[in-house]
C-alpha cells in the first residue's frame, strides 16, 4: 500500500452517500459519483427528474474528493427522452429549463462524465449521452432523435450533434429519425467503446480506477481547457490554454506533489487541492 492509501480509505469511509432521490440513485462515497437513472420502466425524464439529475451534480462542485460522474440505468432503455405530457405547449418552457439546468450542471462542474449505455437512448435520452465526456455501450445500445415524427425538431442535438459527428450525419440523423446504431456510433466518435455486455462493467471499472489515480482538481482544470477550447480560433484557444496552465493549474498543490513524486521515484500521494 502506497503512502497515504489507508488514509484515503478512511476519508472514503466517512464520506456521505448523498442526499436521497425519487428519480435516481446518487452515492458518493467514492471518488467517483454514480448516478443511476431509475424510473421504471424506461426512464422518462420528467421535469422532476431532470431536476433531481442537476441537483445532484451541482451538489459536487464543492467536492474536491469526488474525482468523476459515472452515468448509469437501471433500466433497459437508458431513457426514453422527454414525457409527452411535458412535451405539451402549456409545460415545453419548463421542461426546456430543466433539461437545460442540466447541462450547465454538467457543464459548470467541470469534473469528467462517463456514460454507460446498454440500451436505446432516444430523443432526450440521446441528448443527455451526447454531454458524456466518455461514453461507453454495448451491442445493445442505440442512439435515435425521432422528435420529427412528432413534428417538432431536438432543439439540443441540433446545435451539439454536428460538432461530435459532422454536419451530414446530423441532418440524416435529425431529418430522418432513423437510429445510430453502436457500432456507427463508435465509427462517428459518438461513443468512446462498444464492448460486450459480459465486460461492461469490467470496463467501466477499469476506466474509473485509472482516472481515480489522478488528482481530481488536475482533471478538472484539464476538462476546462478541453470544453472551453472548442469552437475557438486556434490563437485564442491556445492563448487561453496556457493561460489556465499558468495561472490556475499551477497553484495546485498536487502539481508540485506529482513532480517530487516523478523526482523521488515514487507514487504520488494526491491532497486533491
Amino acid at each position: 500500500m502506497a503512502p497515504g492509501d489507508d488514509m484515503m480509505m478512511v476519508e472514503a469511509q466517512e464520506r456521505p452517500k448523498g442526499k436521497e432521490f425519487k428519480f435516481i440513485q446518487f452515492d458518493t462515497s467514492t471518488f467517483v459519483a454514480r448516478m443511476v437513472l431509475n424510473h421504471p420502466q424506461h426512464n422518462v425524464l420528467t421535469v422532476p427528474m431532470m431536476t433531481e439529475i442537476a441537483e445532484a451534480i451541482e451538489g459536487l462542485s464543492s467536492r474536491a474528493d469526488v474525482k468523476a460522474v459515472l452515468l448509469t440505468s437501471s433500466q433497459k432503455m437508458f431513457s426514453a427522452g422527454i414525457s409527452l405530457q411535458d412535451s405539451t405547449a402549456d409545460r415545453v418552457f419548463q421542461t426546456l429549463d430543466a433539461f437545460n439546468r442540466v447541462f450547465n450542471a454538467i457543464r459548470e462542474v467541470s469534473k469528467p462524465l462517463i456514460i454507460v449505455v446498454n440500451g436505446p437512448a432516444v430523443g432526450a435520452g440521446s441528448e443527455l449521452v451526447a454531454f458524456g465526456d466518455m461514453v461507453i455501450a454495448t451491442p445493445n445500445a442505440k442512439f435515435a432523435q425521432p422528435e420529427v415524427k412528432l413534428g417538432v425538431f431536438p432543439p439540443f442535438a441540433a446545435v451539439m450533434l454536428p460538432i461530435v459527428i459532422g454536419p451530414k450525419k446530423t441532418y440524416e440523423l435529425i431529418l430522418t429519425g432513423e437510429a445510430l446504431s453502436a457500432e456507427e456510433a463508435l465509427h462517428l466518435g459518438f461513443v468512446n467503446k462498444v464492448v460486450p455486455e459480459a465486460q461492461l462493467d469490467a470496463t467501466v471499472e477499469s476506466i474509473v480506477t485509472k482516472i481515480g489515480e489522478f488528482s481530481g482538481p488536475v482533471l478538472e482544470v484539464t476538462k476546462k481547457v478541453i470544453a472551453s477550447s472548442q469552437g475557438m480560433p486556434l490563437d485564442v484557444a491556445m492563448k487561453k490554454s496556457q493561460d489556465i496552465y499558468l495561472n490556475q493549474l499551477q497553484s495546485l498543490e498536487d502539481v508540485q506533489e506529482g513532480i517530487r513524486a516523478v523526482l523521488e521515484k515514487r507514487k504520488p500521494v494526491w491532497k486533491n487541492k
